[in-house]
């Protein structure tokens, strides 16, 4: 008698679709010193953001919800995804860098991620 494997469902299911499509976009985007990634995370509640050199393995500047100027802030999710995305253009212009690749972190373009993108290039940031 065959035996198959379990399935995840729910929310288990939604996790491991995002990660293997994290794990399938990163095979083609890695951050370089003239352009590092900018990497975004997504949870239920909060969103973060980094700048990363993969090649040095350093994070050049991070912005997120629970950063004290954003965190208890006025908007909803979507307003404080675009205070994050303007702060994390500012600290990564003031680090040295003006182009960055961008890492959607598995999550579909839209929503918070794009509003978060959005700010980052209305504040000056080009990828």
């Amino acid at each position: 008698m065959a035996y198959g494997t379990k399935i995840a469902k729910g929310d288990a299911y939604k996790r491991a679709a995002i990660k293997r499509r994290h794990v399938r976009i990163r095979k083609h985007i890695s951050g370089t010193p003239e352009r590092p990634r900018l990497v975004v995370t997504r949870s239920n509640r909060n969103i973060v953001a980094q700048v990363i050199d993969d090649i040095a393995g350093h994070t050049l500047a991070s912005a997120s919800t629970l950063d004290t100027s954003i965190r208890g802030g006025e908007g909803d999710k979507s307003a404080q995804a675009q205070q994050v995305g303007a702060l994390v253009a500012e600290r990564a212009k003031a680090a040295g860098v003006e182009t960055v690749v961008f890492d959607r972190g598995g999550n579909r373009y839209a929503g918070r991620i794009a509003a978060l993108a959005d700010a980052a290039r209305e504040a000056g940031l080009k990828f």
